[in-house]
């Protein structure tokens, strides 16, 4: 399944931003809690972005941990490695499209990580495949097991407020979402199929506005026309503007009436073992 689908960094990192002015918990803390990085270890990030996860697992395992993050947007990778170069280039950053056969060995990593970007893959089960190639398998010798593959993505009730309103504002059916129309399905039975074990944990993370101007802005950034899910709400850069009005409004319409604006972000972390 092709996703006609691209993310603008502009987009992304404005939406990292809001989650974390507005939202109630770190989800960060909650992955690593989750997946307690072990010092030494070999990990790797799938869809990394601009690095977040990768500098976090570097953080966490006190420089000692081996890196590698992989994205196919050179935008992001860029930025990754202008960061990397301020700690001393302790991160290894590659091109690495999902789609393709991953550019590393097998066996070759302790943990493996893809936050909010594996249910864009055009076909889920080569992709998990190549992921688990890529993990250390179990030591039946030692009774180690093998190593862990931690995906995050939305949940079918993931920003129900967000979808409500624009849904008001447009009297139009929300088109499908390719995460949460397929993270808790596709992807989880994908999992299911190719690991020994897989773990499911829920993170919720309450955004609340007291004011209209973020949520636009959210919105704005979910809906701008570098998306390419929203064609059946606008058209034109005209429509998307009058759009984005029609939402501004009810969403300032709902605020007076409630007193906030509360979007709940539903987050499902799978945890796989090899």
């Amino acid at each position: 399944m092709e996703i006609n689908y691209q993310e603008t960094t502009k987009d992304l990192l404005t939406r990292i931003d809001i989650h974390q002015k507005f939202g109630g918990r770190d989800i960060d803390q909650w992955m690593l809690d989750l997946l307690q990085p072990a010092q030494g270890s070999k990990i790797l990030d799938v869809g990394c972005g601009a690095g977040k996860q990768c500098f976090l697992y570097h953080k966490v395992t006190g420089g000692t941990a081996r890196i590698t993050g992989g994205d196919v947007s050179a935008e992001l990778l860029e930025k990754a490695r202008a960061e990397n170069a301020k700690l001393g280039d302790p991160v290894e950053f590659i091109e690495l499209d999902f789609n393709q056969p991953f550019p590393k060995g097998d066996n070759e990593f302790d943990l493996e990580s893809c936050c909010f970007a594996i249910y864009y893959a055009a076909d889920i089960p080569a992709t998990i495949r190549e992921m688990h190639r890529v993990l250390r398998s179990p030591d039946p010798e030692s009774g180690k097991p093998g190593g862990r593959l931690f995906t995050s993505g939305p949940m079918p009730e993931n920003k129900k407020l967000f979808y409500d309103i624009i849904a008001d504002a447009t009297g139009k059916p929300i088109p499908p979402m390719p995460g949460s129309s397929r993270y808790s399905t596709q992807i989880y039975d994908a999992m299911k199929a190719t690991f020994s074990k897989v773990e499911v944990h829920i993170f919720e993370n309450p955004l609340t506005f007291s004011t209209v101007e973020p949520f636009a802005a959210y919105t704005r950034a979910s809906l701008s026309e570098d998306r390419k899910l929203w064609t059946s709400l606008f058209a034109t850069h005209e429509d998307f503007e009058r759009v984005m009005a029609q939402i501004t409004d009810v969403a300032a319409e709902w605020l007076h009436r409630d007193g906030k604006l509360v979007m709940t972000k539903v987050v499902g972390g799978f945890i796989a073992t090899k």
